[in-house]
């Protein structure tokens, strides 16, 4: 690969992340392009990148648009279909040695719930009528895939308005029995918070909203998940009452109440992931703790007293719940992760059970 031709060097390290099932690539000036496989690191060799080339990169992949708010110092993310069809996440951003890139490759189909190995309760997910539904975990775990394997879930089965806010767009949907209308912050949208209170007017049955970053959006998607919207979404949390605590703490004290109110009100399930190398071959399973808010849990979260929460998921297992170290204790037992995997990533690793007892 030759560094006086970066759109050569770009197509060439990009085949090398499909054909190794690389997660991200990262182009950093000083050094050789990285790929993250299976929640790994791993160098190209060859010869390190310049500033140059990674500018070079940046602008094979973006807009102008894109191109000139980061040549202003701005972040930029969006999505790229390469001409072999290879789907892109770039987040783009200048560092003290130059241009940055950061690329995700996503799936060219949308996978299914089932291709996921999520547990089979949240599939029902797909069918409830209204209320707010969160995926938590944090950058990589998955999140995204699952509201899109959700959705696809709806289009395939139900004829329901569905529309999606997304910063960038990453999949596309074909309308089957849905209709689908997917919107861009930044494009169609000023903000996630201004384009879903603009969506409540469209008639919507089901909205996905990529990610809640402040209070205005989680103000705007409890609203719509109060007025009869089945509303999905994403946090950056490590777990469910983590999810819990961090909306009703984005709000001052003088509102905390009425969002307690809200939150118990409207939220249906929170389901937090994490990625983990299997033990045996390449690839990742998917751990996953599952909160469903049922009456008990209500009034948890109406009172303040989040810190029981945690016990409602342990006994409520019949009815679909489960914690994270319940879960990693089956993927442990059933030899799918190993323990020093399933300790990285559990800030309760007592409570996984490693014999042949899941309690």
């Amino acid at each position: 690969m030759s560094a006086t031709i970066p759109h050569i060097r770009l197509v060439d390290v990009l085949h090398v992340g499909r054909q190794q099932n690389a997660s991200d690539i990262h182009f950093v000036p000083g050094l050789c392009p990285a790929l993250r496989v299976d929640g790994e690191l791993q160098f190209l060799t060859g010869s390190p990148l310049s500033a140059e080339d990674t500018t070079e990169i940046a602008r094979a992949l973006l807009e102008p648009k894109a191109l000139a708010h980061l040549e202003a110092g701005q972040d930029v993310s969006a999505a790229k279909v390469t001409d072999d069809r290879l789907v892109l996440r770039i987040h783009a951003f200048r560092g003290s040695q130059g241009c940055t890139l950061a690329l995700r490759l996503l799936n060219k189909r949308i996978p299914t719930l089932e291709s996921l190995h999520l547990p089979p309760v949240v599939a029902t997910l797909a069918h409830r009528d209204r209320g707010l539904v969160i995926f938590a975990g944090p950058t990589g775990s998955g999140k995204s895939t699952s509201l899109a394997a959700l959705v696809a879930e709806i289009n395939a089965a139900s004829a329901r308005r569905i529309i999606t806010i997304e910063d960038p767009i990453e999949y596309r949907y074909e309308s089957l029995r849905s209709l689908i209308t997917q919107r861009e912050v930044g494009r169609d949208a000023p903000s996630f918070s201004t384009a879903l209170l603009g969506t409540l007017r469209a008639d919507p049955d089901v909205i996905m909203l990529g990610e809640m970053r402040d209070s205005g959006t989680m103000r705007a998607a409890l609203t719509a998940a109060e007025t009869g919207h089945l509303v999905f979404t994403t946090l950056h949390t490590g777990s469910a009452v983590q999810t819990i605590e961090r909306i009703i703490d984005a709000f001052g004290g003088a509102e905390q109440s009425q969002v307690r109110s809200q939150l118990a009100q409207s939220l249906t399930a929170v389901v937090s992931q994490r990625l983990i190398p299997r033990k045996h071959g390449p690839g990742r399973r998917a751990a996953v703790e599952v909160l469903l808010v049922n009456d008990a849990v209500r009034a948890m979260i109406r009172e303040s007293k989040t810190h029981l929460i945690r016990n409602a998921m342990t006994t409520g297992r019949q009815l679909g719940m489960q914690t994270l170290e319940h879960h990693l204790s089956e993927l442990v037992q059933s030899s799918e992760i190993d323990r020093d995997a399933a300790r990285r990533v559990s800030e309760r690793f007592e409570d996984v059970a490693t014999d042949r007892q899941v309690g």
